[in-house]
């Protein structure tokens, strides 16, 4: 499954649901925050899984706790919650904060708002993750790769599909590639690839343009 098959799926349609109805936000506005969060995830990851022991305890949790199910049973999402709040925090670290002023800037979801909503959305990432690792037979030595590829594998399928506001997300937020690592941190490279020059960018386009399409301005 692309990363895309995840974010149009009736898995994350039925999500969005469950926190559009929680904290009173738009459907489309989580979808939108998940087209940025996962790749964003996945990037911290891919660096984290650098490191021989990071790779080896994303193995692990990988095979204790995301086994994919959550994808199938969307229920699962509200009941780990606390969960993916931990998550969240072990795989941005200090950059926590940063990453949810970021999101919420740019996504129009207020900042009391997008950390439980994203403690939401991490399981079913992780799941996913997860869910990749079982079907491509992958060990802690193949993460880094396997979520490159993911990556880049996306970059590609919205480069080359019909433009949508997904893909056109997707397209931005990835930019020329998901293999690309400039400055070797994500948040740089994933909002800095969208938001580019700082606000006035947001009004031209970039992620603000493309959400506002999706939110009908």
């Amino acid at each position: 499954m692309s990363l895309i098959d995840l974010l149009t799926g009736n898995t994350s349609n039925q999500v969005a649901e469950q926190a559009e109805n929680k904290f009173g936000i738009s459907k489309n506005q989580i979808i939108a925050l998940l087209a940025v969060a996962a790749p964003l995830i996945i990037s911290y990851l891919r660096n984290k899984s650098q490191d021989s022991k990071e790779a080896e305890a994303l193995n692990n949790a990988l095979d204790k706790d995301h086994n994919g199910s959550i994808l199938d049973d969307s229920s699962q999402v509200e009941a780990r919650q606390a969960e993916g709040g931990s998550i969240l925090s072990h795989i941005f670290g200090n950059d926590k904060q940063n990453v949810e002023n970021q999101l919420s800037q740019n996504t129009g979801i207020s900042i009391d708002k997008i950390g439980p909503v994203l403690a939401m959305l991490a399981p079913l990432i992780m799941g996913y993750i997860g869910k990749e690792k079982q079907q491509n037979n992958v060990g802690a030595g193949g993460l880094g790769d396997l979520l490159g590829g993911i990556l880049g594998n996306a970059s590609n399928q919205a480069q080359t599909q019909q433009s949508s506001p997904l893909n056109d997300i997707l397209g931005s937020v990835l930019g020329g590639g998901g293999q690309s690592q400039s400055s070797g941190n994500p948040l740089n490279d994933i909002l800095g690839s969208v938001l580019g020059g700082g606000q006035q960018k947001q009004q031209e386009g970039g992620l603000g343009g493309i959400l506002g399409s999706i939110f009908g301005k």
